[in-house]
């Protein structure tokens, strides 16, 4: 190899070509990876049918109205989904993807993990000359003190000097309303020389969803009837005092009540009666 080949080859790995347009009618859904950059189809979507999403209405319905009109290709909002673990904030995300394909809509849905939020410039510039639309999912969105991950998401939210692509639209959940630990916040006001802008930066991330959707802890009602959607969904017939009283058991041991704790009490139960999922 001669040494100007050495060096072409050196340079196309410092700054390698332009990534393809991808084929998007491959998958409805795709994860957005780096290191190369690529986005690669995903078979088959784990998610939850939207009726069996109990004791979350008025989200549901927030998100589905605001998801259809993206997907119908009018204004909609970045939404926020923040508050109680296992309370299906991702599971709506999914779910809603879901409906708007039942009811004929081409709109897919990718990826993107937050420790590649510093490339999603290289992914908007992607999708941005696309002729589909994409919701961006993050899941489980949240920043340390020290984390400068946050500035990247601005580009989606912002989108800086272009501007957001106007088809893509981003989902982001969150244990935290703040996307940062409430004491350290609070600990940032009390240390900082002008402690109202110590965190503004930071704080101020969350205030550039159009949407903040809730999620709360369940109580035992909602809970129960969770688990009374999964049995039925698959046609599993038991005694209700029975179930009531192994269902409590189990969130008893468990120490808290809220959707993931009811789908894991009904996969032990299937399981134990012989019902594939």
């Amino acid at each position: 190899m001669s040494e100007l080949e050495r060096i072409a080859e050196a340079l196309e790995r410092l700054a390698p070509a332009p990534l393809a347009a991808p084929d998007f009618s491959a998958s409805e859904a795709f994860v957005w990876q780096t290191a190369p950059d690529a986005l690669v189809p995903v078979g088959k979507v784990s998610r939850v049918d939207i009726k069996l999403l109990i004791g979350i209405d008025r989200a549901r319905d927030t998100l589905l109205a605001n998801t259809r009109q993206f997907a119908k290709g009018f204004p909609a909002n970045n939404a926020l989904l923040w508050g109680s673990r296992g309370m299906g904030k991702s599971s709506l995300v999914k779910a809603v993807h879901a409906q708007l394909l039942d009811e004929g809509s081409t709109l897919k849905i990718v990826e993107l993990q937050r420790e590649d939020l510093p490339s999603v410039g290289r992914l908007l510039a992607l999708l941005r000359g696309a002729k589909e639309r994409f919701v961006l999912y993050c899941d489980d969105l949240s920043f340390s003190h020290d984390d400068e991950h946050y500035k990247s998401l601005k580009a989606v939210l912002d989108g800086g000097i272009e501007g957001r692509p106007e088809n893509v639209l981003l989902y982001a959940t969150s244990n935290r309303r703040h996307l940062m630990p409430r004491d350290m916040i609070e600990n940032e006001r009390s240390t900082g020389i002008n402690p109202g802008e110590a965190v503004e930066e930071k704080v101020s991330l969350s205030d550039r969803f159009g949407l903040w959707l809730g999620f709360h802890p369940c109580d035992q009602d909602a809970y129960l009837a969770m688990i009374d959607g999964y049995c039925a969904s698959v046609g599993l017939s038991i005694d209700p005092e029975i179930l009531r009283a192994e269902a409590i058991e189990w969130q008893a041991t468990r120490g808290s009540r809220s959707g993931r704790v009811a789908w894991q009490f009904f996969c032990d139960l299937a399981g134990r009666h012989g019902v594939a999922l």
